[in-house]
């Protein structure tokens, strides 16, 4: 390798893992045979039960899943936990990467190539165009997709709601009167937390719901400056503060679980997060269409804000290449797609997956996602659109609106589309640093 590009290597792997070291513990320990270990962010109850299937189906290769699972929502902690390993030289066999992160980890050699694995499974032809593209990087597949999260998805007591002969609301004119209806009948409308990723999560579903997926695409992909100004960022924020006003609670900061947990209760007849939270609900003894049901959020029945669980194999030594390999081909077969999505909430990537076998909120997700790129939009907050640095800086600017009531709408944008123009800046010149030149293309 050059000089140049072995110093541009480290420099970047130097930026990408600029974090101060972690520690963490693995828990349990590896059996006779080949063991990988498998560093992720599943732990809630559902989460769980979606990573022992996957352990069990590697198992069935004779090959010993080796935990390594790190609290925090919406992988936070997952991620500073990772970087800290690979700079100490301690990279996990297998680690739950998703969205940009793939690619980035890609660019500086670290992930191990799956080609043979993908085209021995015919990978090409069995994911969805967008799945696809997801774990390719230079031509190589470099990360083996898991299933897929839609993130516009609202939950309703199916038994509040038929008590008070609602029907969930497909527009917002009718989910502020059914919230209306629910708060006259002493029921809080809405159940969510004010976590910075939960509030941007509850962000994104309404930007979507305001301007589309071209226009979500301009402002959270493409980092726009000029879409911080237009009118539909300004609807969308004014409908998170008047959502605000729906809420059980609407300062509290809770996990995702917790906000779970109240909606099984009763305590709140709504409740808007990715479909994971219905393996949890499936968890807690409750029943889809029984006990809950799931509907898009108004003005996005035709859309799918999705995010993709993928593993990604660090390369190391090579020593475990062949272990890593059964891995990728176990998470891919049918069986474990199928499993796998019934624990976890998601669908399969797969196209050729029966709707038939799943759930009414599985079955509106996967058609909705297969109906192509035109109705997808990747989520910021669940690292399907933005680098992490690009995500982080958004979601505070997001929370801080959220918090504080006197950030008024037109402050929030300009200062929106000030962080745009830096972080444009800051693309332009890594990118001219990385060629050589100044690129004035973003993307």
């Amino acid at each position: 390798m050059h000089k140049f590009h072995r110093r541009l290597q480290i420099v970047r792997l130097a930026r990408l893992l600029s974090l101060p070291l972690l520690l963490t513990s693995l828990a349990g320990h590896a059996a006779p045979g080949p063991s990988l270990q498998v560093l992720h962010w599943w732990t809630s109850a559902g989460e769980r039960h979606a990573a022992n299937v996957l352990a069990a189906r590697l198992g069935d290769e004779g090959v010993t899943w080796q935990d390594a699972a790190i609290p925090g929502g919406a992988g936070l902690g997952a991620g500073k936990v990772l970087r800290s390993r690979v700079l100490a030289g301690n990279a996990p066999d297998a680690t739950q990467i998703i969205g940009v992160s793939i690619g980035e980890w890609a660019e500086l050699g670290l992930l191990l190539e799956l080609d043979n694995v993908a085209n021995a499974g015919n990978w090409n032809k069995a994911l969805f165009p967008t799945v696809r593209e997801l774990v390719r990087h230079r031509g190589h597949v470099v990360a083996a997709p898991l299933g897929i999260h839609r993130i516009n998805t609202l939950f309703y007591s199916r038994k509040v709601f038929a008590r008070l002969n609602l029907a969930p609301p497909a527009t917002w004119a009718e989910f502020e009167k059914v919230a209306r209806q629910l708060r006259g009948a002493g029921i809080a409308p809405l159940v969510q937390s004010s976590e910075p990723w939960q509030v941007a999560t509850l962000f994104e579903n309404l930007l979507l719901a305001t301007g589309g997926p071209d226009y979500y695409r301009e402002l959270f992909v493409r980092q726009s400056p000029q879409a911080a100004a237009d009118p539909r960022l300004a609807q969308a924020l004014q409908r998170l503060r008047a959502m605000k006003g729906w809420m059980l609670n609407s300062t509290d900061e809770q996990p995702w679980t917790d906000a779970v947990r109240r909606f099984a209760r009763g305590e709140a007849a709504m409740f808007v997060m990715g479909d994971w939270a219905k393996a949890e609900l499936d968890e807690m003894g409750q029943a889809i269409d029984t006990d809950f049901a799931c509907a898009a959020i108004p003005g996005t029945e035709n859309y799918h804000l999705y995010s993709v669980d993928t593993l990604a194999m660090f390369v190391n030594d090579y020593a475990h290449q062949a272990a890593q390999e059964k891995l990728a081909k176990a998470v891919m077969s049918p069986l474990a797609q199928q499993q796998y999505s019934a624990a976890k909430g998601s669908v399969p990537v797969r196209r050729d997956a029966n709707p038939a076998t799943m759930d009414s909120c599985a079955r509106s997700s996967w058609r909705s996602f297969a109906r192509g790129q035109a109705v997808q939009a990747p989520s910021l907050v669940h690292r399907m659109a933005a680098d992490e640095e690009s995500r982080d800086a958004i979601i505070a600017e997001l929370h801080r609106f959220y918090v504080d009531d006197s950030q008024t709408v037109a402050e929030t944008q300009r200062r929106l589309g000030g962080l745009l123009r830096t972080l444009n800046l800051r693309s332009h010149k890594q990118q001219g640093n990385q060629h050589g030149t100044q690129d004035p293309d973003r993307r």
